[in-house]
């Protein structure tokens, strides 16, 4: 029961942080060579997200390693691309004139 439990739960959410974790070093890296500030709290967040995608990722299709790996990056490439399409940015108007 344990084995199963580590087999299709624990191992494949273990291997989708890992994913999660790579892309997020990844954009860390390109953050830090571009000088911008680090969100360290929405760092965290999409390594959670990343796990609990690879987890899921990896029990529906009968679990494949790579699958689970491909997953939480992919799971969170995915994630950041939604959080950017809903910044909101500032719309300036131009004073009155003709």
């Amino acid at each position: 029961m344990e084995a199963e439990l580590f087999n299709l739960v624990i191992l494949p959410g273990l291997l989708g942080g890992l994913g999660g974790l790579v892309r997020g070093l990844v954009g860390l890296m390109k953050a830090l060579a571009l000088k911008r500030k680090i969100l360290w709290n929405y760092y965290l967040i999409t390594i959670a997200v990343a796990l609990i995608i690879g987890a899921f990722i990896g029990m529906i299709f009968n679990f494949d390693w790579r699958l689970s790996l491909l997953a939480g990056y992919a799971g969170t490439d995915i994630l950041e691309s939604i959080y950017k399409s809903f910044a909101v940015s500032k719309v300036y108007v131009a004073p009155g004139g003709k």
